[in-house]
């Protein structure tokens, strides 16, 4: 199973006396250096495009400092951002000056006019944390779409995790080396997962070593489909922003798009 860094509101444990991440606006570009914002943000106009109203009217919910909404609003979307953190907004509003970023949770979230498409990348639809939060996201996301708009994130199946696989990547900043690795852990039964993460920098040849496991709501894509129907036609794609295929039951990360009732 493929794994992505998704770090939008996360205060790390630090094994050094300096919290050097008590703030991670400033680093979180860094820690994301290897993702493909473009492709991604592509393969969603095209599932917009497909299944959408052909509005142009986009709200990215845990948009961390905007990358996606950058994609977006260069292509001729209306984009803003909602975000639980507000350093991260400011790195957003910086990167995105047209676009408007709010400060508010995603599960509980309100705007002053409806979207045409709602977006939720890099797994962050699991910080929702529980079933009742996931939920309630839903619900809110319903409620902030136009008719025929449409939400779509990405998502990992709690049943087809493995503990063991992890993703590393590697950068170099400032004269310091850096690696981030991360990984999903479910312990088999429950709503409840954990995205273990792990960073080191070298500088001068000295190490240092944070650690975190953050907790995620766990669910299979049957129990998804199952909250999200009641609002939404629901088609699910295989986890593959470089071409469209219907998800095939097998694999554990996929994309959901889903249209407004």
């Amino acid at each position: 199973m493929r794994h992505l860094f998704s770090l939008r509101w996360f205060g790390l444990i630090t094994s050094s006396s300096n919290a050097l991440y008590t703030d991670l606006s400033g680093y979180y570009d860094l820690m994301c250096a290897d993702i493909n914002y473009e492709s991604q943000s592509h393969c969603i106009r095209r599932l917009h495009q497909l299944f959408g109203n052909q509005g142009k009217r986009h709200l990215d919910l845990a948009c961390g400092t905007g990358p996606h909404i950058r994609h977006f609003i260069d292509t001729g979307f209306m984009s803003n951002g909602l975000d639980l953190n507000q350093p991260m907004l400011d790195q957003a509003k910086l990167r995105c000056p047209e676009a408007e970023f709010s400060l508010q949770n995603m599960c509980n979230f309100v705007v002053d006019q409806p979207y045409d498409l709602i977006t939720c990348f890099l797994y962050s639809i699991h910080y929702s944390g529980s079933i009742e939060n996931l939920t309630a996201c839903i619900r809110s996301a319903h409620a902030a779409l136009k008719e025929g708009g449409v939400f779509c994130f990405n998502t990992v199946e709690k049943g087809l995790i493995n503990n063991n696989s992890f993703v590393r990547h590697s950068v170099e900043q400032d004269g310091s080396h850096f690696v981030f690795q991360s990984g999903w852990f479910y312990e088999g039964e429950g709503d409840k997962q954990a995205l273990k993460l792990s960073i080191e920098k070298t500088t001068n040849k000295v190490t240092e070593e944070w650690h975190d496991n953050h907790p995620m709501v766990a669910i299979t894509f049957d129990e998804l489909k199952g909250l999200l129907e009641p609002y939404f036609e629901v088609t699910v794609f295989e986890h593959d922003y470089e071409k469209l295929e219907l998800w095939n039951t097998q694999s554990g990360n996929a994309i959901f798009v889903c249209v407004k009732r």
